[in-house]
């Protein structure tokens, strides 16, 4: 029985091209920059984003909490969204690693910081205040269902920040799958951040490890606090070469996880009992949920039993289409589902 995971795009296993390109790498030792595989990811993602480095990374978490330490000091204060996933799911690393402290300003639906209270936040940016020194924003946001965040928005944003003399640190966990629905190179979604973090392992379908891009200044200073924090690796050509792979494989197809999610959405909310917010489904995860009578545990379990895996928590749960999952599995899905309903409700 083929499983179809959807708790998450990190659960995606490595393409073929990808496992030969990492039995073929050719490695050296990263410590000392000279694995020169790893050093193409690194040149490689560096022009895709307009910036003058890169790292490769252990994780996106890894990246962001690099991006913190390198753009701030000790007992700075970093600005950012309240459903931000470096405030709900990075184990509080900008805090105990960084020594930094959160503020966090709401987020809307659409995963966006009102420009008007980053301002008046930084009203109280004075000698007596604690320094803020950081804007941290994301995109895709995870929290707001994949919301795509457009370049003129993140602009703004930055604006604001360096006239405020902050910088600018981006989640770019899924930046490419921005990229692919709005119709915008990377770079220009990224162009006013000064670093940006990007996961292979996610919708790109790498088996592990992240990139972080900013200045040279800045990824020199990345590189000395990943090998504090235990993140320095040896011949890692052979993780770098699936994430080539993946950079010239895996961007363009991402529209096909973006139309699938749209149609396994449009599905669902049409089977009684089942809520989807369809205006909300931009890229290629989405929420939905399930009527009160419908114990949310027993249906997880059922949907299990027919191979069908969903991030579940209640009566609410969570959609991630990747490359694994394929056109033909949504009728199947959506069949499974259907019926899982009718017999609980």
């Amino acid at each position: 029985m083929k499983i179809l995971d959807m708790r998450s795009d990190t659960v995606t296993h490595p393409t073929q091209q990808m496992r030969q390109a990492m039995f073929e790498a050719e490695v050296g030792d990263d410590g000392h920059g000279e694995d020169p595989t790893v050093n193409r990811l690194q040149r490689k993602a560096a022009d895709m984003f307009n910036k003058e480095a890169a790292l490769l990374v252990c994780s996106g978490t890894m990246g962001n909490l690099l991006g913190v330490m390198t753009n701030t000091q000790r007992g700075d204060e970093v600005v950012l969204g309240s459903e931000a996933h470096i405030l709900w799911f990075e184990i509080g690393g900008a805090s105990a690693v960084a020594g930094t402290l959160l503020r966090s300003l709401l987020n809307d639906k659409q995963g966006c910081i009102a420009p008007a209270d980053l301002e008046k936040a930084l009203v109280q940016n004075h000698n007596h205040s604690r320094n803020i020194s950081l804007l941290c924003l994301e995109n895709t946001h995870n929290r707001c269902g994949g919301a795509a965040i457009t370049a003129d928005y993140t602009d703004i944003m930055a604006d604001i920040a360096h006239k405020n003399g902050l910088k600018v640190h981006l989640d770019g966990a899924r930046i490419f799958n921005a990229s692919v629905v709005l119709n915008t190179p990377v770079s220009r979604l990224t162009e006013s951040a000064d670093t940006v973090t990007f996961c292979l392992s996610k919708g790109l379908g790498g088996p592990m490890g992240s990139v972080l891009c900013g200045s040279a200044e800045t990824i020199a200073c990345a590189r000395r606090w990943r090998k504090m924090i235990g993140g320095g690796m040896r011949q890692a050509g052979i993780i770098a070469a699936a994430g080539i792979v993946a950079l010239d494989t895996m961007i363009d197809r991402m529209a096909d996880d973006h139309r699938n999610a749209k149609r396994l959405a449009q599905g669902l909310a049409q089977i009684e009992g089942v809520s989807v917010d369809l205006d909300k489904v931009q890229t290629s995860m989405f929420r939905f949920a399930v009527a009160d009578n419908i114990p949310g545990n027993v249906l997880s379990k059922r949907l299990i039993e027919k191979g069908i895996k969903f991030g579940a928590g209640g009566n609410s749960f969570r959609v991630v289409l990747h490359w694994q999952i394929v056109e033909s599995d949504i009728d199947y899905i959506l069949e499974n589902v259907r019926s899982a309903i009718k017999d609980l409700g």
